[in-house]
């Protein structure tokens, strides 16, 4: 939406073009191939409304589905089997149209690539299993200037599935961290991307020393925003206006109170649904204001609400809290997600069946 409008009233944007083949991920993989085939993993499209779509699929097993429009892993599965794939399928087909109907309608602004055409919104696209350290280099580019003003490191928790942190500064490597920030610069080129801000996700795979590039995302991401602003002193959301305005920012790494932070997501990890009889009341919240003032809390949940009405999930768990928190090291930063969880405490009953 961004990009059509400022296109109308001719202000400093990326095209809508460059914005789809970002955010369109089998465009995006054709993309990312041309520029950077050792880093793009091996894809194909899927039509979920093909009964016969398993049998299209040029992917050994396991592999990732995904719809082609998505965000925070919404409908995203690990396929094992047949029977994982089947069961996938029953899902993405009562609700890729959420998303996928609005981004067709978006698609058809502009003149796609006859093999891009063939796969609207409410496609899925197959993916290479990778795994390994997850990192994303977030910048900009402006007047063809490619910068990067931080990584991340996104830290999924036990289950190797679901977010649990997106810490700053990364952790990784420094060499990881160059290689990642010019595969970046490689692709955003490529694609024509330019006055925007972007984070673009990677897999690490230390054993086989192997990057890969999950997804590029035409944005700054609003995950980071605390972390920026409490160890440099400064929001990514003011390196996004600088870049629309036109003007330099001076972003100086450090210069924040803290020299960790991180956004927590704290879950309930259930394929079942469940009924939250409880939630940390105001004492609670005000109790661990007085502990860690600058730990910041949002509730995402209500009493009485039942998880299966939470929009916007992964598949194999729900979202309690977000929780923001701030530290001199890692270890403090871990340590005060751990006070917080136990002053934060949620209660859940199983839902009884009504009939």
């Amino acid at each position: 939406m961004a990009a059509i409008l400022c296109e109308e009233f001719n202000l400093p944007a990326p095209s809508l073009e460059a914005i789809l083949k970002c955010s369109h991920k089998f465009w995006s993989r054709l993309e990312q191939r041309k520029a950077v085939p050792e880093n793009t993993p091996q894809f194909c499209a899927v039509d979920p409304f093909d009964d016969h779509a398993l049998d299209k699929i040029t992917l050994d097993s396991p592999f990732w589905i995904k719809p082609v429009k998505g965000y925070a892993s919404l409908l995203g599965f690990r396929i094992n089997d047949a029977d994982d794939f089947h069961r996938a399928l029953k899902i993405v087909r009562d609700k890729i149209r959420r998303i996928g109907d609005p981004f067709n309608t978006i698609l058809q602004r502009i003149a796609l690539p006859a093999e891009v055409a063939a796969v609207d919104g409410n496609h899925l696209i197959a993916e290479q299993f990778i795994r390994g350290l997850e990192i994303a280099p977030e910048g900009s580019v402006q007047q063809g200037q490619f910068r990067v003003h931080g990584v991340i490191d996104m830290v999924r928790d036990k289950n190797h599935k679901s977010f649990l942190r997106y810490e700053y500064p990364s952790q990784s490597p420094h060499h990881i961290q160059e290689r990642a920030i010019n595969i970046a610069e490689k692709v955003l080129k490529q694609i024509g991307f330019d006055n925007g801000c972007f984070n673009m996700e990677f897999f690490w795979n230390k054993k086989t020393d192997d990057l890969w590039i999950i997804e590029i995302n035409p944005r700054i991401s609003q995950s980071h925003s605390y972390q920026f602003e409490k160890v440099d002193g400064i929001s990514n959301h003011e390196v996004a206006v600088h870049v629309a305005l036109g003007d330099q920012i001076d972003f100086q790494h450090g210069a924040g109170s803290y020299k960790h932070a991180a956004k927590f997501l704290l879950r309930h990890y259930s394929q079942e649904d469940v009924l939250v009889t409880s939630i940390p009341g105001k004492e609670a919240l005000a109790q661990l204001k007085t502990v860690h003032p600058d730990t910041e809390v949002y509730l995402i949940v209500h009493k009485n609400q039942q998880l299966s009405t939470l929009t916007d999930q992964d598949a194999y768990s729900f979202v309690l809290a977000e929780i923001e928190i701030a530290a001199q090291t890692t270890h403090e930063m871990i340590e005060k997600y751990r006070q917080a969880v136990a002053l934060l405490p949620f209660e859940f009953e199983p839902v009884r069946n009504s009939s």
